[in-house]
């Protein structure tokens, strides 16, 4: 298997940028709500010491980096308290929604840079300015997509938990107990569908990006 270790010390670089903005915009808009948790908690910071988590930001992104998988990652979530945000429900959900949506763009501004410079042009990404371009895109979708399942703690279920019936949620609050073994499951067991699910998305977003500058 060859290695391109120019691309995997660039998803390095990428995901801890990439996954310290998605935590901070969490924080962000809590406090536009009227929450301060993030705050006092020092998490409205760009200091990576603040927000990483050894194996979510680091291990697991270079890991699949190295495998060739979409990759995806995580950080050590924001605090935030929902009894002081405004909006209740609609309020969180618009706090879950800002990480994804902070990735989204990131992707697109990395899209735009390599289109433009034509860094997608050397697609052996032979320099470390091409593989900065292709981690900035994939890993960004990567991390938009994979936070947008609506499995408690992820951020698509606090989207999901604004529109479900009190039924749908009172289960949702049983299920997050149990979140994050749920989604390592997930990944592990449904390894196939779980995959063809990151790579539909990624080839999707590729394609608007490609239909907004007509690239097709």
């Amino acid at each position: 298997m060859n290695i391109n270790f120019g691309y995997v010390a660039a998803v390095f670089l990428v995901s801890i940028g990439s996954i310290i903005l998605h935590e901070l915009m969490h924080g962000v808009v809590a406090y536009w709500l009227g929450d301060q948790t993030a705050k006092l908690s020092g998490r409205l910071s760009l200091n990576p010491l603040k927000h990483i988590d050894p194996v979510m930001s680091i291990i697991l992104p270079v890991c699949l980096a190295l495998m060739g998988m979409p990759v995806f990652g995580g950080a050590k979530p924001v605090p935030i308290n929902t009894r002081n945000l405004k909006g209740g429900e609609w309020g969180f959900a618009l706090v879950a929604i800002a990480g994804p949506v902070t990735n989204f763009l990131l992707a697109f501004i990395f899209f735009l840079i390599g289109y433009f410079t034509g860094a997608f042009d050397d697609v052996t990404m032979s320099t470390f300015g091409a593989a900065v371009c292709y981690a900035g895109v994939f890993l960004n979708i990567g991390l938009c997509l994979f936070n947008l399942i609506p499995i408690p703690p992820l951020d698509g279920s606090r989207v999901l938990y604004a529109l479900a019936p009190e039924g749908v949620q009172n289960f949702m609050r049983v299920l997050e107990q149990y979140g994050v073994i749920v989604i390592y499951v997930l990944i592990l067991a449904g390894g196939t569908l779980f995959s063809r699910y990151m790579q539909a998305g990624q080839n999707g977003i590729i394609d608007f990006f490609c239909w907004i500058v007509g690239a097709q």
